[in-house]
């Protein structure tokens, strides 16, 4: 008959009871609360002089770019759409620092990023020999509202040159911004339209901090929030600012889109050519004449419709006058003016079918004049 092995020690079942309740505590916590901590964000790796771009034209993510770049001018082919790129980087979605660049949005929009700079010129506390042209643009969606520092377009010890461009709804301090050092910062733009920028405190449209600022041409300040110019230590010189001509050109507010019911037939949209008539040619075989803000040769563009081309029949129907197709670099403002009396209706082409609007109109010695500033279709008919 065999002998029982002894019990235990009183420590040793100690021990092992300790263990069986230290288990069941773990597994009575939930396992979602062991992943609260706060993520560490993990920032992309910036691309210097990429080899490719975008389809729009443009880096499809941020890039920066020097003089050892192959690829100096960039021309856009669509809007470009900059995601939100991360703050702790402190760079700019596109940042140039030392070469010669162009731009030419050729009427195009690039849009963002929503939570940081959208260009920056120059490095931070440097003397750069950096020039970015910046041409035919319109620049809107960038900046942050959460902090007074940042801008569209920031300005380090380098160039800009910028003609025919429209900043639109943006947030930040300046649209563009400068750096107080170094002072050789030179910003110099002809033809703009400042329009519904804000800022989350002491806003101010254009800041000049240190820096030589040149406005020429026809410059528009509308519904910005705040001093349009502010001058700390360097100097601006303002060259025709809110010119009449050019005011006249650049409606505040967009046509009222109410469409008309068209018993007949659907709307369809118009196609597009690849060229477009010259409007100097048009203007000689229909008599009418026609207007942008930053001159007819920035981008915008003009033919003239039959009835297949209006592609309403209704419209057509109703003895129609005279019809043009307007689209490229419209949201500058264009003038249109018919060369009968008439009244005018607008073919919007960023609807499909295209909605139907009628348009203000005034009659200047004879003619039907109408200003748009969005792409589409306009038709002249009889009163």
């Amino acid at each position: 008959k065999k002998t029982p092995p002894p019990p235990p020690p009183a420590s040793s079942v100690k021990k092992v009871l300790l263990c069986c309740l230290c288990l069941i505590v773990l597994l009575a916590v939930p396992i979602t609360s062991q992943a609260q901590a706060t993520p560490v964000p993990t920032l992309e790796p910036q691309q210097t002089n990429p080899a490719s771009l975008a389809a729009c034209g443009l880096p499809a993510t941020w890039a920066i770019f020097n003089s050892s770049s192959s690829t100096t001018t960039f021309n856009m082919t669509a809007d470009c759409h900059f995601d939100t790129w991360e703050v702790q980087t402190g760079w700019g979605f596109m940042q140039f620092t030392s070469g010669t660049f162009t731009i030419n949005g050729n009427g195009h929009s690039i849009i963002g990023p929503s939570n940081g700079y959208a260009i920056i010129v120059g490095l931070n506390n440097a003397v750069t020999s950096t020039v970015l042209n910046l041409n035919d643009v319109t620049i809107r969606g960038a900046g942050r509202s959460d902090a007074n520092v940042q801008s569209v377009i920031v300005q380090r010890g380098a160039q800009l040159n910028g003609r025919n461009i429209i900043f639109r709804n943006n947030t930040g301090a300046a649209v563009p911004g400068t750096s107080t050092t170094p002072a050789n910062t030179v910003i110099e733009i002809t033809n703009a339209i400042f329009d519904s920028n804000t800022a989350a405190s002491s806003p101010v449209v254009l800041s000049n901090v240190g820096s030589t600022l040149t406005l020429n041409g026809c410059i528009v300040d509308r519904s910005n929030e705040g001093t349009f110019i502010h001058t700390a230590t360097g100097a601006t010189t303002n060259d025709n600012r809110d010119d009449a001509a050019c005011l006249a050109l650049t409606p505040t507010t967009p046509p009222k889109k109410k469409k008309e019911k068209d018993p007949t037939a659907m709307p369809t949209s118009t196609p597009r050519p690849q060229i477009a008539a010259t409007h100097v040619a048009l203007q000689a075989a229909t008599g009418a004449t026609f207007g942008a803000t930053f001159g007819l040769d920035s981008g915008v563009h003009f033919r003239q419709l039959d009835g297949a081309g209006i592609g309403i029949q209704s419209i057509i129907d109703a003895g129609y006058l005279e019809a043009f197709d307007v689209w490229g670099y419209v949201e500058q403002g264009v003038e249109v003016c018919f060369p009968q009396v008439g009244r005018v209706i607008f073919l919007d082409a960023n609807t499909s079918p295209r909605a139907i609007v009628p348009l203000e109109s005034t009659v200047v010695n004879g003619q039907t004049c109408v200003s748009i500033n969005s792409p589409g279709s306009l038709v002249l008919l009889p009163n």
